[in-house]
């Protein structure tokens, strides 16, 4: 963990946690918008989506929101597993059986995954929705826990190798009957890239969207730069326990709190080991930093599930990334190029 000589230093500068997000101030004056226009929707690939953007038209600032919430909305019902209409329900209903010819969007998803799940030995693997229904952490929460011997009959079925990609017929299929594959971990971070897209598309170039863990922040708010936190996994909702400048980049944090339960002094959660099919154990939170939010989203959950032991080192040798680990001790690990950036308010709040 950082050293505490560190940490009384950092609390002499910044005595108390900002909000996430917020802005620090920045040197020097700019000749731009003086007002943040916000807007937000929620149960939206579930979560709530929030646009805030420096501007002053507030007509304009309307119909962008407006955009990305249709974008968000179009997105979740092509990639959704839940129903029985998008791409993702019709590649699951046909496991074992045929290829399935999908979405142009659907395909190139599913291969991005395959890459991130080759790249990081299997920790990213779209097939654990061979799972649900067994671990009940979505709509269908209701605090149970599966038996061992339930997980074990399942883990046969997650194994992303038996997801098959065809570019030039434009199909997927799953090898085995009992296959499910859910786009959870990955799709909202596409949809934040081409959200941010519709944006800058329509003039924007100031501005911070939210997709609940993911996050990218374009330009500044007017003459100061945002910044971003880190949530505390044991804190509350609202607190940050470190916060970093960020620019024309994306955070996406996985964290064991979300979507959780806590039962007979373990905390179970949705981020599922594909090599046990429980929840993983490593880590407490893990932040990503990145150009785009797919890298990030994606990346965010693989790291998640290696821990910051085996995960440090293999974000060192990927250019553009950077990660802040809470690790499964509560100690925080960070990467080499977001260390001297990163300003520590405290230590992470201990707890289950």
């Amino acid at each position: 963990m950082f050293a505490q000589s560190r940490l009384a230093a950092v609390a002499t500068a910044l005595a108390v946690a900002l909000p996430w997000p917020v802005a620090a101030l920045a040197d020097g004056e700019g000749d731009r918008p003086d007002s943040l226009i916000t807007r937000s929707e929620g149960a939206i690939m579930g979560t709530r989506v929030t646009v805030s953007l420096w501007t002053d038209d507030e007509v304009r600032a309307a119909q962008a929101s407006a955009a990305v919430f249709e974008e968000f909305r179009r997105i979740e019902a092509l990639m959704t597993s839940w129903g029985d209409d998008s791409d993702v329900a019709r590649i699951n209903a046909a496991a074992g059986a045929r290829p399935v010819r999908v979405d142009a969007e659907v395909l190139g998803l599913i291969a991005e995954a395959q890459e991130v799940a080759r790249a990081s030995g299997g920790a990213f693997d779209i097939t654990v929705g061979a799972f649900r229904g067994l671990w009940k952490f979505d709509h269908d929460k209701d605090g149970t826990i599966p038996a061992a011997a339930e997980v074990e009959a399942r883990r046969p079925l997650v194994r992303w190798q038996d997801v098959k990609v065809n570019r030039r017929r434009r199909t997927v299929k799953l090898r085995r009957a009992g296959m499910r594959v859910t786009l959870g971990g990955i799709a909202k971070g596409y949809a934040v890239d081409r959200a941010v897209a519709i944006l800058r598309e329509r003039g924007f170039v100031d501005f911070l969207l939210q997709a609940g863990g993911d996050l990218y922040v374009a330009g500044r708010r007017g003459d100061r730069r945002w910044r971003v936190g880190v949530r505390d996994p044991r804190g509350d909702s609202a607190a940050s326990f470190a916060v970093t400048e960020v620019e024309n980049q994306t955070f996406s944090t996985s964290g064991d709190y979300e979507r959780s339960v806590i039962k007979d002094g373990v905390r179970y959660h949705h981020i599922l080991d594909p090599a046990t099919g429980r929840p993983a154990t490593r880590s407490r939170s893990v932040t990503v930093m990145a150009d785009d939010a797919l890298t990030a989203d994606a990346w965010s959950t693989a790291l998640f599930v290696i821990g910051a032991e085996r995960g440090l080192p293999m974000v060192e040798g990927m250019p553009g990334v950077e990660a802040v680990f809470v690790d499964a001790d509560n100690q925080v690990k960070v990467s080499s190029g977001l260390f001297e950036r990163l300003i520590v308010l405290r230590p992470p709040t201990p707890g289950l």
